[in-house]
């Protein structure tokens, strides 16, 4: 056997351990569609579902129910036992369904077929948690509920070819006329000073095993999935689509969770394409395996780690074209330990910011409760192509971040970049690593070393088409 072919496999079985010690803890499969308990069809074209007259009208007379599927659907879904699906189809011309919010139950699935679309309603009062509170921008913490909610719903997931639009782009519906802004246009205006009161596409709260298969996301007013307190998400085959200009899109964000798959997927937004975030809790056993994602923020941890993040495995990712490649983001205000942190078989491409540790995010330069620290952390086969800033920041010398780099190189030489690390101790090997660290109060175990790793070319693919 070669050296070269005895370090590739040294290197196979070294992943190897490590994922199996610290990733997801279930046995994860694809899948499975289950069957459904009725198909509904649709009643309305993508035209009449998107133009505002029927929301403006029933608006008009009092009632934001009147010509939306919100009663029908909500009701097939009460009914349906666990293990069935509620399937929304299309019929002929007629592909599209208009609604406001619905709440998933336990063990059952919403089935969306291909060629129908789920339009989520533009009226703020379908959301209000109370008269006006949603769609506008002022200091209260939440003034809408989420487009579809799950909650206390064990085993429930959205599964389908078809779409869930949040229409986050589209003129709001104001008095029963078609206002001057969008759900996006208020994240803009709380730019300057507080918060915009827009609906999530989907939240999930004490629910475990939850499930999004092969479903495409798009345009979400905020964030699109938010998981929170809950043990099992499988993330498998769907796609977010939705612009790099819409504020505050998070693509998927787990948070005070454990055991989360997210895996075979395409994701570009207008915030962080993956968030994993601590805030009132622990998050463990992520596994992100097999993705491409495209403009965003990047593959993301933080910014609320104040509960701890451990055991991350992401796994044979491409970032095309984002702000941010791979970040670890906190402030002295919302900080932790970061730990157990392993990027494998990653390629980043025309990022800004390619790599970027950061224990100062949104520092505002007071309330130091919560310091944030991350350690064993470690890059392994992560290529990186364009240009940018490479930036390793911790906090003070007893606030470090704690870095490996395995075999990290930018294709195109460190000339075209600008690296930097403060108060942080970085080890180096034994792969290749050629980023030239400068900086104050950083340690280095071994130095830069020459050598080459697999290319990426095959990893950039187009994002698929509907």
């Amino acid at each position: 056997m070669s050296l070269l072919s005895r370090w590739t496999t040294v290197v196979f079985l070294v992943s190897a351990i490590a994922a199996a010690h610290a990733q997801d803890t279930r046995t994860v499969k694809e899948p499975v569609v289950p069957p459904a308990c009725v198909m509904l069809k649709a009643a309305l074209s993508a035209a009449s579902a998107t133009s505002g007259q029927l929301e403006a009208h029933a608006d008009a007379a009092g009632s934001d129910k009147s010509g939306l599927d919100t009663l029908r659907i909500q009701d097939a879904m009460d009914r349906c036992g666990k293990g069935r699906a509620v399937e929304l189809a299309a019929d002929g011309a007629s592909n599209a369904f208009l609604t406001g919010p619905l709440t998933l139950r336990a063990g059952v699935t919403l089935l969306i077929d291909k060629g129908a679309t789920l339009y989520a309603s533009r009226n703020p009062e379908s959301y209000a948690l109370t008269p006006g509170s949603c769609g506008v921008v002022n200091d209260a913490s939440s003034g809408c509920r989420p487009l579809i909610t799950a909650k206390n719903a064990s085993g429930s997931g959205i599964m389908g070819d078809g779409v869930i639009d949040g229409q986050g782009g589209a003129r709001l519906i104001v008095d029963g006329q078609v206002g001057p802004r969008t759900w996006w246009d208020l994240a803009e205006v709380a730019r300057s000073a507080g918060r915009q009161q827009v609906p999530r596409m989907i939240n999930t709260d004490l629910t475990d095993d939850f499930t999004l298969y092969r479903i495409t996301l798009r345009n979400s007013p905020n964030f699109h999935v938010a998981f929170h307190r809950g043990d099992g998400l499988t993330v498998w085959g769907i796609k977010i689509d939705t612009p790099r200009t819409a504020r505050n899109t998070d693509g998927i964000d787990p948070e005070q969770s454990r055991n989360i798959t997210i895996t075979q997927s395409w994701i570009r937004d207008g915030d962080d394409n993956v968030a994993i975030k601590a805030g009132d809790g622990p998050t463990t056993n992520v596994t992100v395996s097999h993705n491409h994602f495209y403009w965003g923020h990047g593959m993301s941890i933080g910014s609320e780690t104040n509960g701890g993040v451990s055991s991350i495995r992401v796994v044979d990712l491409s970032l095309d074209g984002p702000d941010n490649g791979l970040r670890i983001k906190s402030n002295p205000t919302r900080g932790g330990r970061v730990e157990d942190v392993l990027y494998d078989d990653v390629c980043i491409r025309d990022a800004k910011y390619p790599i970027v540790f950061d224990t100062a995010y949104s520092f505002p330069g007071k309330g130091v409760q919560d310091l944030p620290v991350y350690r064993d952390i470690t890059l392994h086969n992560v290529r990186i192509g364009g240009g940018g800033k490479v930036q390793f920041g911790g906090f003070d010398q007893e606030h470090r971040i704690g870095v490996t780099l395995d075999g990290v190189l930018l294709l195109d030489g460190p000339t075209h970049y600008k690296s930097q690390a403060n108060h942080t101790d970085v080890t180096f090997g034994p792969g290749p690593v050629n980023l030239v660290l400068t900086g104050d109060d950083a340690t280095a175990n071994g130095k830069e070393t020459s050598g080459s790793l697999p290319g990426c070319a095959a990893k950039f693919v187009p994002f698929p088409k509907e």
